[in-house]
């Protein structure tokens, strides 16, 4: 018997005790149910699906999604939020599966977030630079606004 049918048989048997949607902690979710827990659309799913980032298992033409996917799409959330690409996020999920002990994993999320804050204070630093120069131009701009009304008056 292969992984796939096992998959698919126990998908269905999950279902059909009504595991899918329950609170057991092997807990399986529909494409909505997960969607509405994680506040993203079901077509947001079938994107990371696409790329290849989390593998349902299906029942028919249904995905059922497990603990893993949600903890993987948790990440995955929480990686785009912070700014990494995709490239990045699946390269550390895929690590996952093979990182038992998990130290190169761990490599590699700090190489990455390291990389990330570097990037961010670079952003930071010119984002002040030209809030600066903004700054300067409004100065500016009030001041001759400021002497007109008076040479007016």
């Amino acid at each position: 018997m292969s992984a796939t049918r096992t998959r698919v048989e126990d998908a269905t048997l999950a279902r059909q005790t009504g595991e899918i949607g329950g609170t057991r902690p092997d807990k399986l979710y529909s494409v909505a149910e997960l969607a509405k827990e994680l506040d993203i659309t079901t077509r947001t799913l079938r994107f990371y699906e696409d790329r290849g980032l989390i593998a349902p298992q299906r029942v028919g033409t249904a995905r059922i999604y497990s603990r893993r996917d949600r903890a993987r799409m948790i990440i995955i959330l929480r990686g785009k939020r912070l700014g990494f690409t995709l490239r990045e996020i699946k390269d550390y999920l895929d690590l996952y599966d093979l990182d038992h002990d998990k130290a190169e994993q761990l490599h590699l999320l700090t190489q990455a977030v390291s990389e990330r804050i570097r990037r961010l204070e670079q952003q930071r630093q010119a984002l002040e630079e030209k809030l600066g120069e903004l700054n300067g131009i409004l100065a500016e701009a009030q001041s001759a606004l400021k002497s007109q009304s008076l040479a007016r008056a």
